[in-house]
């Protein structure tokens, strides 16, 4: 057979075109792997999210309707052997699936003191609880949760307030079940045996709502004056606050907005109205009601999409002779001093 070189060149030409094709055909099966897998992957997680989100609510309404029952006794919480510690932390079972075990508590009230810190507002036992006496209600939810310190209530929010560690509860639900969604707790190294010049609530700021997912409502001053107040109850006492001050602060020391909000929880006055003063200079609500460092704090905190802030929304327990349609509105200045 004679020598065609055009014909040599055309086999090649096929061969390699071919070589190409395959090629291109392993690339795009590669590609739709890769990419079914993702789809898979995206399908999973989102499906893992719908059922952590609905787990979620069933947590939140059992625990709700434990709340509203009405048909426990009163009881001590010597009876109950159902309080914190003395450094403020419950001691759960570590079961992550099982309803956590309560500790003992404190079975008399401390002698009263006369030294100029137990004058103190705060740091002391409840005047009107000083044996620690925990409502019926608590009673009833501790069974389900022995986590569970308070009750939040706010336009949105009407959940448990638990309480072990700061990290815990990012993923796990009040009673201890591993979730995404998390639960509302209060931070680690608040104690409830006495009473506390603050309260510091932490809970996740979810798209769907969930938890703290609509505090950003209370940017707009309309909305944080409509629903100013909230109540918080802890295991010792009922809560009524109103809400003074909402605004995005910084975590980070010596930046601007830094706002330190662990010096609100310290008994010096002095310390709480620096750090208060520093707290409504990131008001974003104008709002006027009176506030100063002799009021007992709550302060709901949640992230933004900034790392280093924090949404806080600030709020003050009602003073004696308060109440809702008549709270004490500030006639100066805001930036008040002890």
């Amino acid at each position: 057979m004679p020598y065609i070189p055009e014909e040599q060149q055309r086999k090649a030409e096929q061969e390699a075109g071919r070589q190409r094709e395959q090629r291109s055909r392993l690339l795009r099966v590669i590609l739709l792997v890769v990419f079914s897998g993702m789809v898979i992957y995206s399908l999973i997680r989102l499906g893992g999210y719908g059922l952590d989100l609905l787990n979620s609510r069933k947590t939140s309404q059992e625990l709700r309707d434990a709340w509203e029952a009405t048909d426990i006794p009163e009881a001590t919480a010597e009876a109950e052997g159902g309080t914190q510690n003395p450094t403020g932390t419950p001691e759960p079972a570590e079961t992550a699936t099982q309803a956590p075990a309560n500790t003992a508590a404190p079975t008399e009230a401390p002698t009263p003191e006369t030294d100029e810190k137990a004058a103190q507002a705060f740091g002391n036992r409840y005047p009107d609880n000083p044996k620690l006496k925990v409502s019926s209600r608590f009673q009833n939810l501790r069974k389900k949760s022995g986590y569970i310190m308070g009750w939040l209530k706010l336009d949105g929010v009407d959940e448990a307030v638990v309480q072990k560690d700061n990290t815990f509860f990012l993923n796990h639900d009040a009673m201890g079940n591993r979730n995404v969604n998390g639960a509302i707790f209060l931070d680690e190294g608040i104690s409830l045996l006495d009473r506390p010049p603050c309260l510091l609530l932490y809970g996740h700021n979810m798209k769907t709502g969930a938890m703290f997912g609509n505090l950003k409502k209370f940017e707009q001053s309309g909305y944080a004056y409509k629903h100013r107040i909230i109540t918080c109850d802890t295991l010792y006492e009922e809560g009524t606050f109103v809400v003074f001050a909402v605004g995005q602060i910084s975590i980070v020391r010596g930046t601007a907005r830094f706002a330190d909000l662990y010096a609100l929880t310290s008994l010096d006055e002095g310390v709480r109205q620096e750090a208060l003063n520093s707290l409504i200079a990131c008001d974003m609500t104008g709002s006027v009601t009176d506030v100063s460092a002799k009021d007992q704090l709550l302060l709901l905190i949640t992230c933004t999409s900034d790392d280093d802030q924090r949404l806080v929304v600030a709020a003050r327990r009602l003073r004696e002779g308060e109440a809702e349609d008549n709270i004490q509105m500030k006639t100066l200045s805001r930036l008040t001093t002890p």
